[in-house]
């Protein structure tokens, strides 16, 4: 008698594809977004940071945070928050203050280093939205399409963390 998993039985569902195809097209443009970004720092000569330190200075913009803000906002995502912080602050990106409450918390914010930095990824941003607009890639029916689509499955999944044993 053969077992096969539930996906593997499961796989002929067209639904099943598609979602599969779905969350890896997601995994593919995280990547590439990165990849856009880098490009676009090493076009201007900037290499002291990474992708990833510039979308965090970029999602934090005028905001004064902590750490674990970041991550409850929705800013980053990474388990590496706290040493990206740390390398940001060391090299001149964010200035950073211990909570007068709270003296274990530290807040961060920009400095006029790490807003030019956030001004780069802005100005980056608006070129392809203005690309993808005029070239037809979508137009604003499609992309809040997408986005509510994107925003309901981050609510069905954060219902399932939140709600599964």
């Amino acid at each position: 008698m053969s077992m096969q998993s539930p996906l593997a039985t499961s796989t002929r569902s067209g639904f099943l594809i598609g979602y599969l195809e779905s969350l890896s097209m997601v995994e593919r443009l995280h990547r590439l977004l990165l990849d856009v970004i880098k490009d676009e720092f090493e076009r201007l000569g900037i290499l002291d940071i990474n992708a990833v330190q510039a979308l965090l200075l970029f999602n934090i913009g005028e905001h004064e945070v902590t750490a674990g803000e970041l991550k409850t906002r929705g800013y980053y995502q990474g388990s590496n928050v706290s040493y990206n912080l740390k390398k940001l602050v060391e090299m001149g990106y964010m200035h950073h203050q211990r909570c007068e409450i709270d003296r274990r918390s530290v807040r961060v914010r920009l400095t006029s280093k790490g807003r030019h930095v956030r001004e780069i990824v802005s100005e980056l941003f608006v070129r392809h939205a203005e690309g993808l607009e005029k070239n037809g890639v979508l137009n604003i029916d499609a992309l809040d399409r997408v986005s509510h689509s994107l925003k309901r499955i981050e609510r069905y999944w954060s219902d399932q963390i939140r709600y599964i044993y």
